[in-house]
C-alpha cells in the first residue's frame, strides 16, 4: 500500500516460524501498542506491506509459482540454479526461493496476528474495530492459502507471539485443519468487512467471498464455491465491480485507481523501497534482455519466458495473446521479431516474452525494477470463471455457466475499441466434459502469467499431461508422487524435529 510508513512497520513487526529469533515479525506486545483504531489499522497495513516485498510478491513467491506451471519456462540458462531447480522439478529442501518466501509468509502472518490480538484488547467502536480486524483475518487467510497449497501440512500459528519459546517446538497442522482455519478467517472477514474500500489494496466483503469461492473450488466443494461466487456476481453493483472494457488496461499501473475489476491488489510504490519492502522484480524477470524500447531502461533479464508451445497453442486472433506476450523488441534502434532476439544477446532466447508486467512498468527504476504495479491477486473475471467451473460440476453443460464464459469472450473481442469476431461465444448444448475443458483452457488464457496456473495443475492433478511429451512444457522427470508439493525448508526441520518428516520424495 502506497501510504504505509515503513519505519512504523519496522518497529511493529517481529515473529517468524521456528526461526523466530532470526526472522523478525513484531516487536511490540499488543497490550503496549494498541491504544486507538489508528494503531490497529497501522498493524493491519503492516501485514499488507510485507506482501509487497522482494521475498514475497516482488519475486520469490511469484517467480516460483510462475516457473512451476507450464506457461513459463527458464529463458536465460545462466540464471541462478535455485530458479532452474524450481522449474525443472529438481528442488531440494535448501532451495533459496523457499528459504526466502517461507519466513516472509510467517512475517505477514505474524503482523496479522498482532493486529488480531490488538483488536481483542481495544475499547471503542466495536463495529469499526471488527472492520479493521477483518483486514488482518483476511491477510492471514490469504497467506495460509498460498502456504497450504504449496506445502500441504504446515505450522499454523494464530496468536501474537510474545515469547518465542512458545513456538520453538511447534508441530505441523494437517492440511485439512489449515483449510478449516482459512475458511473461518474468511467467513469473519466476509461478515465484518465493508462493501467497498477506498483502495483495492484493502479487502472488501466481496474479496473475502471471492477467496472463499476459490478455496471451496480447490476443495472440490462445488456448491459452496458456486454460492460464494454467485453472491459476488449478484451484488457486483453494491461492491462496485465489473469487467474492465479493455483487457490491456488491467496491466497499466497508471490505470489502477480507476479499475473496477480487481478485488484485491498488492501495491508497489515505484522507485521507493526500504530494503526488500517495495522491491518489485517481476518486470525485469520477464522482460526481453537488452531491449531498447525505452519502457524499461537497460532491458529485462529473460528469466521466465513462455515456451514456443505456449505461443503456438494460443490463437493469434485472441486479443489477450497480444496483451500477454511481447513478440518484438528494438535492438540497435531497429525492430526485430522474437525469432531474432538471441542474435543480440549472448543470454537472450528466440521466444515471445511475458508482457503483462514489462510492457508498462509505470514509475520504475532500471530494467523496470521498483515498479508502481498494483498486482491483481483476484479479479472479477476469476469470480466468473469459478462460478462457471463449479456450476458445470453441479449441472453439466449449464447455460448459466456458458454465459459467464461468454462474458469474458465478449470482453476479449474488444481490441482497444475495435470489436473483433474472435473468440466466438461458446454455443449451448456442449457436454459437461466439453465445457470443463473449455473453462480450464479459458482460465489458462484469461489468467495467463498471473500466478494461477500451477495451482490449477495441482488441484486438477494434470501434471503428467501438462509436463508430458505433448504438454506445453515437457519435463520427463515430473513425479506426481512428489512434485505437487514443494519441500519444507530443511533448516526449519533441523531446528525443530517436530516438523519432520519432509514432504514425500524430499
Amino acid at each position: 500500500m502506497k501510504n504505509i510508513k515503513l519505519l512504523l512497520i519496522a518497529a511493529l513487526l517481529v515473529v517468524s516460524c521456528s526461526d523466530l529469533e532470526e526472522e523478525p515479525v513484531g516487536i511490540l506486545a499488543p497490550e503496549s501498542f494498541f491504544k486507538t483504531i489508528d494503531d490497529l489499522q497501522a498493524a493491519a497495513n503492516g501485514s499488507f506491506a510485507y506482501m509487497a516485498s522482494e521475498k514475497y510478491w516482488g519475486r520469490k513467491l511469484t517467480l516460483s509459482l510462475l516457473l512451476r506451471g507450464d506457461m513459463a519456462d527458464i529463458g536465460d540458462l545462466g540464471t541462478s540454479g535455485r530458479r532452474r531447480d524450481v522449474n525443472n522439478f529438481e528442488m531440494t529442501d535448501d532451495n533459496g526461493m523457499i528459504t526466502a518466501f517461507w519466513p516472509q509468509s510467517y512475517a505477514i502472518i505474524g503482523a496479522a496476528n498482532q493486529a488480531i490480538a490488538g483488536a481483542e484488547r481495544l475499547d471503542g467502536n466495536q463495529e469499526k474495530i471488527n472492520e479493521v480486524a477483518a483486514q488482518a483475518y483476511f491477510s492471514r487467510a490469504f497467506t495460509y492459502y498460498h502456504l497450504v497449497r504449496i506445502f500441504g501440512d504446515i505450522p499454523y500459528i494464530d496468536m501474537a507471539v510474545a515469547d518465542v519459546s512458545t513456538v520453538d517446538n511447534i508441530s505441523k497442522t494437517p492440511e485439512a485443519e489449515v483449510y478449516e482455519n482459512i475458511i473461518a478467517d474468511l467467513e469473519f472477514a466476509k461478515e465484518m468487512l465493508p462493501d467497498t474500500q477506498p483502495t483495492r489494496s484493502l479487502p472488501s466483503k466481496a474479496t473475502a467471498a471471492a477467496y472463499l469461492a476459490s478455496v471451496y473450488l480447490t476443495l472440490e466443494e462445488y456448491q459452496k464455491a458456486y454460492d460464494e461466487s454467485k453472491y459476488v456476481i449478484d451484488n457486483k453493483g453494491t461492491f462496485n465491480l465489473e469487467l474492465e472494457s479493455d483487457f490491456q488496461n488491467l496491466f497499466i499501473p497508471d490505470n489502477a485507481g480507476a479499475l473496477k475489476e480487481p478485488l484485491f491488489t498488492i501495491d508497489f510504490i515505484g522507485q521507493s523501497r526500504d530494503g526488500d519492502l517495495g522491491q518489485d522484480y517481476l518486470a525485469p524477470l520477464t522482460g526481453i534482455r537488452e531491449d531498447e524500447t525505452g519502457r524499461s531502461e537497460g532491458g529485462g533479464w529473460t528469466v521466465a519466458v513462455p515456451t514456443l508451445n505456449v505461443y503456438d497453442d494460443w490463437n493469434g486472433r485472441d486479443y489477450r495473446k497480444r496483451v500477454s506476450l511481447d513478440t518484438t523488441a528494438i535492438f540497435n534502434g531497429e525492430v526485430h521479431p522474437f525469432t531474432e532476439f538471441a542474435d543480440f544477446s549472448d543470454r537472450g532466447v528466440n521466444r515471445p516474452h511475458i508482457a503483462k508486467y514489462y510492457r508498462y512498468p509505470g514509475v520504475s527504476g532500471s530494467n523496470g525494477r521498483e515498479s508502481s504495479h498494483n498486482f491483481i491477486t483476484m479479479r472479477y473475471a476469476e469470480v466468473l470463471l469459478i462460478a462457471a467451473e463449479s456450476l458445470n460440476e453441479i449441472n453439466g453443460g449449464s447455460s448459466e455457466a456458458i454465459g459467464y464464459i461468454n462474458q469474458l469472450r465478449e470482453r476479449a473481442r474488444n481490441r482497444d475499441g475495435e470489436i473483433a469476431n474472435f473468440p466466438e461465444d461458446v454455443s449451448a448444448g456442449v457436454s459437461q466434459s466439453e465445457l470443463r475443458d473449455i473453462i480450464i483452457r479459458e482460465r489458462r488464457l484469461e489468467l495467463a502469467f498471473e500466478f494461477k496456473r500451477w495451482y490449477d495443475i495441482k488441484r486438477l492433478k494434470i501434471g503428467e499431461q501438462a509436463f508430458g511429451p505433448n504438454g506445453l512444457e515437457p519435463h520427463p522427470n515430473f513425479d506426481p508422487n512428489r512434485d505437487y508439493l514443494f519441500p519444507l525448508p530443511g533448516d526449519e526441520l533441523s531446528r525443530n524435529p517436530n516438523l519432520q518428516p519432509n514432504n514425500p520424495g524430499y
